[in-house]
């Protein structure tokens, strides 16, 4: 499953290749409430075919009707601004006094989309640079980062993953997080010394390791871009992952297992010379309460939980919560 970055550039690479003309949209700047983020991505085709998004669909709706009429089909990048005013913030559905400005730029061969995605394909965190003036395009290494940055003469994009998700365990539930987590743009490593379980692995676009868990974390160096999760219910696993996973910098460290497994776990620990302070990083059970029974549910409350601490949140654990008059304790993991 691609991220949705992805998806935009490979229709606009299929585009290319066919010889339709077509325009790549940036946001590279907003103010107030936007509705898409600083790095978002549209393409629209010259008949009006358009994949990605920049707003709640007013501004696409704008730019699809400017590229039918001709006005867009450049020959040069062009910065473009929408929401001004109060009335263009309402026309185009953003909030009062908001703005957001794109850069528009014309895709051609020369746009090296096709080198991009193959770059991001094999794993390469890569910077994109734009010229403003001419229009010409440099890929290079990318250095950890996500920044977006532009000025007058260039817009430099970066491409390809900027957090790492390893997974311990390579059963049923960990596809359907490893699945998901590639559509949020993580680059997944699975790492499984079983044989029975590694060796029917077949996500697309993750790494399968079979070194034994701890040497699996010590050469992964996860640092604050990294989560570590350990699904394989065994402690002879799960415990040496996550004995070096929460000795290190990892932004995200968590364990499937009921509560009562987890004290379990943390007494064993403690045992490894884990400190309090260090296991209170841990996440268990792991997952957002929202009552997940099935795999792909519990990896969708996996990966909201995940989400939440990347980007600061802590979602409060409730005692309990009522369903159908029963009541819940959180997902079954």
């Amino acid at each position: 499953m691609d991220s949705v970055d992805t998806q935009v550039l490979k229709k606009a690479d299929e585009w290319i290749r066919t010889g339709q003309r077509a325009v790549l949209g940036t946001v590279i700047r907003t103010w107030g409430s936007a509705p898409r983020p600083v790095g978002a991505l549209v393409a629209i085709r010259a008949d009006g075919q358009i994949v990605g998004s920049v707003s709640g669909g007013c501004i696409e709706d704008d730019l699809i009707d400017k590229i039918r009429s001709g006005s867009l089909l450049l020959e040069r990048p062009r910065r473009m601004k929408y929401g001004i005013s109060a009335e263009e913030a309402t026309r185009f559905g953003l909030p009062c006094g908001g703005t957001l400005e794109l850069v528009l730029e014309p895709l051609t061969a020369q746009s090296k989309i096709d080198t991009l995605l193959e770059r991001v394909g094999a794993g390469r965190q890569t910077a994109r640079k734009l010229d403003l003036r001419s229009g010409e395009v440099s890929l290079s290494e990318g250095k950890g980062v996500a920044a977006l940055s532009v000025d007058e003469s260039a817009l430099i994009s970066v491409h390809g993953p900027i957090w790492r998700l390893l997974i311990i365990g390579a059963g049923q539930l960990t596809q359907y997080l490893a699945e998901m987590a590639l559509a949020l743009d993580y680059q997944v490593m699975i790492c499984d010394p079983r044989e029975e379980y590694a060796d029917i692995w077949s996500v697309p676009g993750t790494t399968l390791v079979r070194t034994m868990p701890d040497d699996t974390v010590l050469e992964c160096k996860p640092d604050p871009h990294t989560a570590v999760v350990a699904l394989t219910h065994d402690p002879k696993l799960d415990d040496l992952a996550l004995m070096e996973a929460l000795r290190s910098a990892a932004f995200y460290v968590g364990a499937i297992g009921s509560r009562k497994n987890q004290e379990k776990r943390k007494e064993r620990l403690k045992e490894f010379g884990v400190t309090d302070e260090q296991l209170g990083r841990l996440y268990g059970p792991i997952g957002l309460k929202n009552g997940a029974r099935t795999p792909p549910e519990i990896a969708v409350s996996i990966l909201a939980e995940l989400t939440g601490v990347k980007y600061g949140y802590r979602i409060p654990t409730p005692i309990a919560a009522t369903v159908d008059g029963k009541i819940e304790s959180g997902c079954a993991s």
